[in-house]
């Protein structure tokens, strides 16, 4: 590598130790080590701003943009509240179960949706829960987002890199599906078992707490029935749009939008109401990471890594599968996986033009899939989801940190994608 990337990458692990060590706020060390890309000429304005390579991904903060005034108005008309008595209720008040049953829900909607408009959506319900049965609400939250992107993971929509590999592979929903649904199911019973041992120590609630919540009648948690009615319209017309881009071509950013908008214009509410919910610090904190990977894409950074996990294999099919999963998993957890997929799909591509048993079902595919949605999970910044839960949490005045995520994230990571390698062996060697 040049001079240049080499002083990429020092700014990117500069700016990683100051985010896990916590010495400065992360959205400062985010934007910060932006502004040094930015002021040392690595990237100009038009990489950072405009380009789709190297720049910001603005379909993703104007995404996080919609759907966070989407839940901005559905907060108010007691929706969530609703919900987290309903599901209390369901799991007869029971810490475990209550997990267990706000975690199976959020992996089945991170596969139809994307993992974070899901954890938009699932973090409100999960706070009530947790305040009505006292109950911590970290861990919870966590847990959550851990299984979000597990479930993503299982179709062409759940997780972005997912989208990447299918455009250059030319899969299609249910080609993903078949081949990444049966492991992820596997995966996702894992974790459940594995969330006994995990959150162990947050599953101790407050008994008279629980008897209280039981007796509540739910119903009466609606504060706006009209608005809900309409605004629950609204999204789900929403996910509609989310389910048929293919079909429609309309991005789920403009849907996102377009959707908040009109939640806007029928709620009771100002929008300078509304805009006062929408969580500022996370979308800059995104816009300071995608920078900082965009210059590691620019001088070529991500592109040498890619290769030198190629070049490692000499072409052996199980020794191939093996460093594509590990090595996705590895760099996921530290480097954005939409960029590394981008990056590395090329490669894949062309290990198979020159091996073509390493695409078989597209063996090496499913390899780099599973490494770098999984791998995500394994710190703060791994995955998006990660990131905006760690918004949510700040909002509303929880500490979720790097350090306390790596004590539920790394393990998680650790076990599932090692329960990947006898599946991929097994079904495409």
């Amino acid at each position: 590598m040049t001079g240049l990337a080499w002083v990429s990458v020092a700014i990117f692990v500069g700016t990683y130790v100051l985010i896990a060590t916590e010495r400065i706020h992360r959205v400062a060390a985010a934007l910060g080590g932006a502004a040094l890309v930015l002021g040392l000429g690595i990237l100009s304005s038009d990489q950072a701003f405009y380009s789709h390579e190297t720049g910001i991904d603005w379909d993703v903060i104007f995404l996080l943009l919609g759907m966070m005034l989407v839940v901005a108005v559905l907060k108010r008309t007691g929706v969530f509240e609703y919900l987290a008595i309903r599901a209390a209720k369901l799991a007869g008040g029971r810490p475990f179960g209550v997990l267990v049953l706000l975690v199976l829900v959020t992996a089945a909607a991170s596969a139809l949706l994307d993992n974070v408009t899901t954890i938009l959506l699932v973090a409100p319900v999960t706070l009530l829960v947790c305040d009505r049965l006292g109950l911590p609400p970290v861990p919870f939250l966590v847990a959550l987002t851990l299984a979000s992107n597990i479930g993503g993971t299982a179709t062409l929509v759940g997780d972005p890199p997912n989208i990447i590999i299918a455009s250059h592979a030319g899969f299609t929903f249910n080609d993903m599906l078949v081949n990444l649904g049966p492991i992820v199911v596997v995966v996702l019973v894992a974790f459940v078992a594995m969330s006994r041992l995990l959150f162990r120590r947050s599953l101790h609630g407050d008994p008279t707490r629980a008897d209280a919540l039981l007796a509540l009648d739910e119903r009466e948690a609606i504060t706006d029935a009209s608005t809900l009615a309409r605004s629950l319209v609204v999204l789900g017309l929403i996910l509609a749009g989310f389910l048929l881009q293919r079909q429609t071509g309309v991005a789920p950013a403009i849907v996102a939008l377009i959707g908040a908008g009109i939640m806007i214009l029928l709620s009771p509410l100002t929008a300078r109401e509304l805009l006062a919910d929408v969580e500022w610090e996370t979308l800059l904190f995104f816009m300071g990471l995608f920078i900082l990977v965009g210059a590691l894409v620019q001088v070529g950074a991500l592109d040498a890594l890619a290769t030198g996990i190629a070049e490692l294999t000499g072409g052996d099919v199980v020794a191939t599968l093996l460093v594509v999963l590990i090595g996705s998993a590895v760099i996921s957890a530290f480097v954005d996986n939409i960029p590394y997929v981008t990056a590395m799909s090329p490669v894949v591509a062309s290990l198979i033009a020159a091996n073509p048993a390493l695409g078989k079902d597209g063996a090496l595919w499913w390899a780099l899939a599973l490494g770098a949605d999984l791998g995500g999970n394994a710190t703060l910044v791994g995955a998006s989801a990660n990131v905006v839960a760690a918004g949510v949490a700040s909002r509303n005045g929880l500490l979720l940190t790097f350090k306390g995520w790596l004590r539920y994230g790394l393990p998680t990571a650790a076990v599932t994608v090692a329960l990947c390698i006898p599946y991929l062996l097994l079904r495409y060697t």
